[in-house]
């Protein structure tokens, strides 16, 4: 079960980082142009949230079934902080990925509030990149690109 959830995680992940990317770059480009937030706009930035928050569950079962949370279970929170790997997979990781979920549905829940497509356009533009850019930063690269 754990090498099948974590297969998805991954592969969920590449979809993941580019639909938030495509919906910063779309953001993006409609704030610079100053074209009303159209239908597709919200799809677009919709999509994004529901792959996010599909990717946040399948981390959660990936992290409770992991080899790294029974380490941590067995000699203790201390000796996962020594640990710099097991201090990623179980501390650094899912609390950062925590804080981008919750920017990237902020910027959701503040568009749906603004009536102005520039002001809708920025929520979602900017706490989507920095979401996109908390994710980022605390991807297990070594373990990602083998």
């Amino acid at each position: 079960m754990y090498s099948t959830i974590q297969g998805l995680h991954s592969y969920l992940a590449i979809a993941v980082l580019g639909l938030l990317f495509i919906t910063v770059l779309n953001s993006l480009v409609g704030m610079s142009k100053k074209r009303p937030f159209l239908k597709k706009d919200k799809q677009i930035a919709l999509i994004a949230l529901a792959f996010s928050h599909t990717q946040f569950v399948l981390g959660m079962i990936l992290l409770f079934t992991s080899p790294y949370y029974e380490s941590v279970k067995a000699s203790g929170m201390g000796a996962a902080m020594k640990d710099s790997t097991l201090r990623l997979y179980v501390v650094e990781h899912p609390l950062t990925n925590i804080i981008a979920l919750t920017l990237i549905t902020i910027g959701w829940s503040a568009h749906k509030k603004a009536t102005d497509s520039t002001v809708k356009f920025k929520k979602i533009g900017y706490l989507y990149a920095i979401g996109l850019v908390l994710l980022l930063s605390r991807i297990p690269w070594s373990a990602w690109l083998n």
